[in-house]
């Protein structure tokens, strides 16, 4: 029989506002920002009031942890569903500030008209109106005595025929008791992994809002204050703040004194004036790859129960455990935020060809392509073969699929053979069962018949033009790269409105062996002509008996033949209409699978 892993129970709302103000429930200041609206918090205090029910809050307790001296410590409950209600609470009860959806802390004053028994944002036109209390924070923690706000409320609103001193009094009792009121805490057991967690909170959420193993962590480490977790909390959400917004590194100098003064703060602020957008983390990839290269783990359940002090021997809890997770952890984001380490990692990418973010679909390749990085740095490899590595490691894992779907076993495995093997070794373990003759001739030519413009393998293809400065599709001078960095689009060999009017469906004119990036005025020029007909005119345009250039800026049949090798286009569309549709498509896919086994062969 399976034991209850968690248990519900009722508490008076002032119980776990105090357990808020004690540390016993771990709100973590930025564990996300406070979204409601104020209309939101203004609702809760009336359902409160009302005497209507506003739902369960979810804590899940840590677990108790076998301090040095051998005694154990209770460990704390960190919410993990409720928190916008409970810091509505506090907002609104205790006169708390909160941090909205721009960083920024405000308050909230709810206000409230005990002769309507009605409750309202506070705002310029209430704070005129003498029938309205314009804060019942004061009353709630008695910061004012009831009995003064009864006198003075009457007296301010003498002569009112609805209204006396003991009705006032009678209200104003009712608003103090919010207090009183109860909610439901579901607390789940300190021994559950982040799995069944998760799978509870799925379960329970009656909105059914998946929170990611990730969350988690980052409750857990903002929770813990003593190994400076609410620190380095901060320092990843405000790195990926910033990478995104390097505005927002003024609004930190503003708003975060304290944060401020901390060397997490100096390690962040180069991206104040960083505008490069093609590696735009976000606080769970930098958890996830700070966590992968410091601890040689791919599953994040595992640092879960690392920052709780699991001994994965004894399956007990040891506070030294814990405290070697946040120096291990806050080392591995110190690494991963280092200036220097993730512009090198960027400009290697980009000289592998991907030189713009349409390009890379992959978020979790380019993580472990850091991960490589980092690591490959760390175990003193020379720069030149670092650079090989990760930018080798990265195109096998975009053409392979390597950590698409779920992603964390492969992390794992691959992380672990890195950490104890030499790694040119085992790149070319992997090569060998991935890349065989097999791949190049055959699979990867199936993963290009798709009419998916973003496919992995259609986008290696482009870094691999951008890689050898390939020129556009009948461009004399403009690249590859020009287009896609000038936000070009990619045009049809067989021009869409050709091949529509020859009743050809979506999936079969939109496929990828029919692209190809080209300047906008040539895909003009071309309109709705069969290759046949535009070829012919190539022909004429580069034989030298016409001055007029029809179609771009090439008159020299071989720098066409030339640049219709860079876009892998067969000889033989000079001779081809619709009936050889599909027999085109299916060589430049062959092609085009060439040309990225030969990029790859360079990296």
């Amino acid at each position: 029989m399976n034991q209850q892993k968690y248990s519900v129970n009722q508490h008076l709302i002032e119980t776990i506002v105090n357990w808020v103000k004690s540390g016993e429930i771990a709100i973590p200041e930025i564990q996300r920002p406070f979204v409601w609206s104020a209309t939101q918090v203004r609702d809760l205090m009336d359902s409160l009031y009302q005497g209507y029910p506003v739902g369960y809050i979810i804590a899940w307790r840590n677990p108790n942890v076998r301090l040095k001296d051998g005694t154990m410590s209770e460990g704390k409950r960190v919410l993990i569903d409720g928190q916008q209600r409970v810091t509505a609470l506090t907002a609104a009860l205790l006169g708390q500030k909160v941090i909205n959806k721009d960083y920024k802390k405000v308050t909230i004053q709810i206000a409230f008209n005990p002769i309507e028994e009605r409750f309202e944002v506070s705002n310029s036109a209430i704070l005129k109106d003498k029938r309205w209390i314009n804060d019942i924070s004061p009353i709630i923690t008695n910061e004012i005595r009831l009995s003064k706000v009864i006198k003075e409320y009457c007296e301010q609103n003498e002569g009112l025929t609805d209204i006396d001193d003991g009705a006032v009094e009678d209200v104003l009792e009712n608003l103090k008791a919010i207090v009183k009121k109860q909610i439901g805490l579901i607390e789940l057991s300190g021994d559950l992994d982040i799995e069944r967690v998760t799978e509870i909170f799925i379960r329970i959420n009656s909105k059914g809002v998946e929170l990611s193993q990730a969350d988690f962590v980052m409750s857990k480490i903002a929770s813990n204050e003593a190994y400076g977790g609410n620190l380095l909390r901060k320092c990843i959400d405000y790195f990926s703040h910033l990478a995104v917004a390097p505005e927002f590194y003024s609004s930190i100098e503003d708003l975060d004194k304290d944060f401020v003064k901390t060397d997490y703060f100096n390690k962040i602020s180069w991206l104040k004036n960083e505008n490069d957008d093609l590696y735009d983390p976000s606080y769970k990839d930098v958890l996830r790859v700070a966590f992968i290269f410091k601890f040689a783990r791919g599953r994040l359940k595992d640092l879960v129960s690392l920052l709780s002090g699991r001994n994965f021997e004894t399956r007990e809890y040891e506070e030294a455990i814990a405290e070697n997770t946040y120096k291990g952890l806050s080392s591995g984001v110190l690494a991963y935020i280092n200036e220097t380490n993730f512009k090198r990692f960027v400009m290697i990418i980009k000289s592998a060809g991907f030189i713009h973010k349409k390009l890379i679909r992959s978020t979790n390749a380019l993580n472990f392509a850091y991960v490589v990085y980092l690591k490959l740095k760390e175990q003193k490899y020379n720069p030149a073969l670092i650079e090989k590595y990760v930018k080798k490691w990265f195109v096998m894992s975009i053409l392979t699929g390597r950590y698409s779907g779920s992603p964390e076993s492969n992390f794992d495995y691959d992380i672990k053979q890195i950490d104890t093997k030499d790694f040119g070794a085992y790149l070319q373990e992997v090569e060998t069962a991935r890349l065989s003759d097999a791949y190049w001739n055959a699979e990867l030519v199936q993963r290009l018949n798709t009419s998916v413009a973003s496919s992995p393998a259609f986008n290696v293809f482009l870094a691999a033009q951008s890689k050898f400065n390939d020129k556009g599709f009948l461009s004399k001078d403009i690249t590859i790269k020009n287009l896609i960095e000038q936000r070009g689009d990619v045009h049809h060999i067989f021009p869409q409105a050709y091949l529509k009017q020859h009743k050809l469906q979506r999936g079969q004119y939109n496929q990828v062996a029919n692209y190809v990036y080209t300047q906008s005025e040539i895909n003009i020029q071309i309109g709705m002509k069969p290759p046949i007909e535009y070829f012919a005119d190539l022909k004429q345009q580069c034989s030298g008996e016409s001055s007029q250039l029809k179609y771009g800026g090439i008159s020299i049949m071989n720098e066409l033949l030339d640049n219709m090798k860079q876009n892998c286009i067969p000889t033989s569309i000079f001779e081809m209409d619709i009936e050889q549709y599909n027999d085109f498509i299916e060589e430049r896919r062959v092609l085009i699978a060439k040309k990225i086994r030969a990029y790859y062969e360079t990296l």
